[in-house]
């Protein structure tokens, strides 16, 4: 097995045009066949773990930030909800989940759902088992767009700098 590729989902909603192609890929992604034909057969059909939204001047798809400081995983009374270190995806063990909802009270992004029947919750896991294999998450690839992007801290503190010193060129201060 490979190292698991390593980063977080980048957002530029100035791209996103609510094609809501992000949530069929994770959809399918999720699914037992991980075939966009036979997936719409399964029973239960697999929620998508990324959401867009809307509002008056804009959509994002939003899915879990995979935070540092993860409260969801700090509130968790079965430890349900881990990750392996500081980089990797938060992820779900939906047998230790009792479905209490405390993890999805103290989400800030408001992104933690239960499942159809209320039992477990669902989030998003950053396509884990395909990192495993060095793909990027589904809804990264899909993005018609490339509103979505998968990126490492380093790749985004890097683009970051390079745009604050642009700013100072240009004579503009934050």
């Amino acid at each position: 097995m490979k190292k698991p590729i390593k980063g977080n989902i980048v957002i530029d909603a100035d791209k996103c045009v609510a094609c809501k192609t992000c949530e069929l890929a994770c959809s399918v992604a999720h699914s037992r066949s991980k075939d966009l034909v036979w997936a719409i057969y399964e029973k239960p059909i697999s929620p998508p773990r990324i959401k867009v939204e809307s509002t008056d001047e804009f959509v994002v798809p939003l899915q879990c930030r995979h935070c540092e400081d993860a409260p969801c995983i700090k509130i968790c009374p079965t430890k349900a909800i881990t990750r392996a270190d500081r980089e990797s995806p938060v992820l779900i063990d939906q047998g230790k989940c009792i479905g209490c909802k405390w993890c999805v009270l103290v989400c800030p992004f408001g992104v933690i759902n239960m499942d159809k029947d209320g039992k477990f919750i669902i989030k998003c896991d950053l396509c884990f088992e395909r990192l495993k294999q060095g793909e990027k998450p589904a809804c990264v690839v899909s993005c018609p767009t490339h509103a979505l992007q998968f990126k490492t801290v380093k790749e985004i503190s890097k683009e970051k700098k390079k745009e604050y010193l642009i700013n100072i060129k240009k004579g503009k201060k934050e």
